[in-house]
């Protein structure tokens, strides 16, 4: 009976920091996410940390998705509304495809205006954790300074996203 209780406790505790931890927000990128290379439209590698310098002074929203991702294509129409609204802000797409054909292909079909790169590695690989990527399709938004203002919104989460830009607006 004891040793269940101890379990229980241990079970709890590590469901509460499994569930802290997915939700934390954080202001910067860590030293893996930035040193990390993302595959370019040219078939070229380009360090997390290149890309972001390229952005400075720019409000940008980050969307992480997948071609064969069916709720990655159901938001698509959601960004088009953001792009719409937002045409201040940088829109930068980083795949999870497992292949550039099937990457491309998603760009040119779903006509995604904006940056576009693919992580090398997926889902399970070094940027997705480094970034604590769980789940697609995951918005980020980065302000003009380079600081993280919004780590982990999903796609539900627009009118959140919608609030945040427009703030960002007002700065």
């Amino acid at each position: 009976m004891k040793k269940t209780k101890i379990i229980i406790a241990f079970l709890i505790v590590l469901t509460t920091f499994s569930c802290t931890k997915s939700n934390e927000q954080k202001a910067l990128f860590s030293k893996e996410a930035l040193s990390e290379t993302l595959l370019t439209t040219t078939e070229n590698q380009i360090a997390f940390q290149d890309i972001l310098k390229k952005y400075k002074g720019k409000t940008v929203l980050i969307k992480f998705w997948a071609s064969w991702c069916g709720d990655c294509v159901k938001a698509m129409p959601k960004i088009k509304e953001l792009q719409a609204k937002h045409p201040e802000v940088a829109y930068m797409f980083i795949s999870m495809d497992t292949t550039a054909d099937k990457w491309k292909a998603g760009i040119e079909k779903y006509n995604l205006n904006g940056a576009n790169f693919m992580a090398n590695d997926q889902m399970n690989g070094i940027f997705a954790k480094a970034v604590d990527l769980d789940w697609i399709p995951r918005y980020l938004i980065v302000d003009k300074t380079g600081k993280i203002v919004l780590y982990r919104a999903i796609e539900t989460d627009f009118e959140q996203i919608n609030l945040a830009l427009n703030q960002l607006k007002k700065e």
